[in-house]
């Protein structure tokens, strides 16, 4: 099963702000669509299904992000994700936006969710099935903390150019 999973999608007129940028609110529209696509067509782990058939899905819980370098209007840009920490009822996924041949790194984000039962209101743990998955795709990075990743990732880049 794969670990890192990445997709492409082009920069759309209506997320741009006045300079033809992606607008930084919605940076983490692109990733979270990008994940719940990657969720469906990876791991056949569709979350509005769950919520839908037993009650239970993902709350984001926290996001850290770092522009890097403007996405632009009809850019095509690279996704990745992947599972970077997961607990008893957590979950940590790291994304990474590229443009479109992967030489230019855009923008990084931790974003980090909680099992939540929609139908009692509160938090839920996972099961069993649900735990083993995680397993098999967790991909964890040796960084501890965002700050400490985002330099690991991009000093090589260089970032202005």
């Amino acid at each position: 099963m794969k670990k890192i999973v990445e997709s492409k999608t082009k920069i759309r007129f209506q997320d741009c702000d006045p300079f033809n940028h992606l607008n930084n609110g919605k940076y983490t529209d692109y990733f979270m669509n990008h994940r719940e696509d990657m969720l469906l067509k990876h791991y056949d782990l569709d979350i509005y299904e769950m919520s839908q058939k037993i009650g239970k899905s993902w709350l984001s819980s926290s996001n850290q992000i770092a522009y890097l370098r403007p996405a632009l209007l009809m850019e095509i840009v690279q996704i990745e994700s992947q599972l970077i920490y997961f607990d008893s009822g957590n979950l940590k996924v790291e994304m990474r936006m590229y443009n479109e041949n992967k030489t230019h790194l855009k923008a990084i984000i931790w974003s980090e969710f909680v099992h939540f039962n929609l139908l009692k209101q509160k938090r839920e743990t996972h099961s069993e099935d649900l735990m083993i998955l995680f397993e098999s795709i967790n991909n964890p990075v040796k960084a501890k903390t965002f700050d400490e990743r985002k330099l690991q990732i991009i000093s090589p880049q260089k970032i202005a150019s």
